[in-house]
């Protein structure tokens, strides 16, 4: 087993495939599954498969920047949310750049405009290479990140 590096109950993260350069997630063991806040969500059948274009504000509170983003759709899944609601949302795939590591993530898109954070990280994301310590924030070196 490799060692962990121990992360804060909060970090900064990128989204390098998406074109966002830095966002604030919240580390959320209790969830599966990463969540990201997407709106004027569309999706496209093309020959290469089912792709989702959507919009992102990486920014909490605010409504600038607006990132267009578009990624294959990895799948369609109905998730509970923390208040216990279901709901049908898509699910991505992409990279997730959390510290000195880059790697694949699935990622579903959901309307987090009411939330305090725009992306939650869930425990598949950080499986085997990260340790949260809930006494921590922000842990890591987010300075290579696009703080824009």
């Amino acid at each position: 087993m490799k060692a962990c590096l121990i992360i804060g109950w909060r970090e900064w993260v990128a989204l390098p495939d998406l074109g966002i350069g830095a966002i604030k997630a919240k580390i959320d063991t209790g969830a599966a599954t990463s969540a990201l806040h997407a709106y004027k969500i569309r999706i496209e059948e093309n020959p290469e498969g089912t792709v989702a274009h959507f919009c992102v504000h990486p920014r909490i509170r605010r409504r600038r920047p607006e990132i267009l983003c578009s990624a294959p759709v990895h799948d369609i899944r109905t998730v509970r949310s923390s208040n216990g609601q279901s709901e049908q949302r898509i699910v991505v795939k992409t990279g997730l750049t959390l510290g000195p590591y880059t790697r694949p993530i699935l990622l579903t898109l959901t309307n987090r405009d009411e939330m305090t954070f725009r992306m939650l990280i869930g425990r598949e994301a950080l499986r085997d290479r990260y340790v949260v310590n809930s006494a921590h924030s922000y842990s890591l070196n987010h300075e290579d990140l696009d703080n824009g």
